[in-house]
């Protein structure tokens, strides 16, 4: 037991690290060595937790995009519909610096994914979570099933728009006019068929 224990803390000492270096240096950055250097700890280690460059990527993208999960999944139940929905589509645009990283993330994992076949599966699993978390808003508003997939596909385009705008353009200012932007959008899904 103590064994596994130890392989599970060497396994987020090594994940925090990763996602340090992810989200200073950027995904090109995301070796063996940088994230060995940032732990503190010997390239064996990260190695022997880690057995291949694609595994420590693969793990080190999946931290930062868990991170947006239990965001979503704090959101609390009970607030009224359209707060609620406010607050998970907040969620993902880049309205901090943990946002901004995400995004960057999300951008070079699409860029890497196009010619490194390993990270596909990755690429698909953060853009089937996007979609995901779109179809909730819709039922959460009400969208006709009929409708959920077109307005789903809608408004995920939206977000990704909106959030490379609010993450290249000047704080404050940007992010608010996002939101904005997608709180009319979300007043003209509400809006009666």
């Amino acid at each position: 037991m103590a064994r596994s224990i130890d392989l599970e803390e060497r396994r987020r000492t090594v994940s925090e690290a990763a996602h340090r270096v992810l989200a200073r240096d950027g995904l090109g950055a995301l070796s063996v060595r940088n994230v060995a250097a940032e732990a503190g700890l010997p390239p064996s280690t990260v190695r022997y937790v880690f057995p291949t460059q694609a595994s420590l990527r693969e793990h080190a993208i999946a931290l930062v995009f868990d991170r947006t999960r239990e965001r979503i999944a704090a959101i609390p139940d009970d607030l009224p519909v359209r707060e609620r929905v406010r607050a998970v589509l907040v969620e993902l645009l880049p309205l901090d610096a943990e946002r901004v990283v995400e995004l960057d993330v999300y951008l070079a994992l699409g860029n890497a994914a196009l010619t490194d076949r390993e990270l596909r599966p990755t690429l698909d699993r953060v853009v089937a979570d996007m979609r995901e978390w779109c179809e909730r808003v819709l039922v959460m508003l009400g969208v006709p099933e009929g409708d959920r997939a077109y307005e789903a596909h809608r408004l995920h385009a939206l977000i990704d728009g909106l959030a490379m705008h609010a993450a290249r353009l000047e704080p404050g200012a940007e992010g608010d006019r996002a939101v904005g932007v997608l709180e009319r959008h979300v007043d003209g899904l509400s809006a009666p068929r």
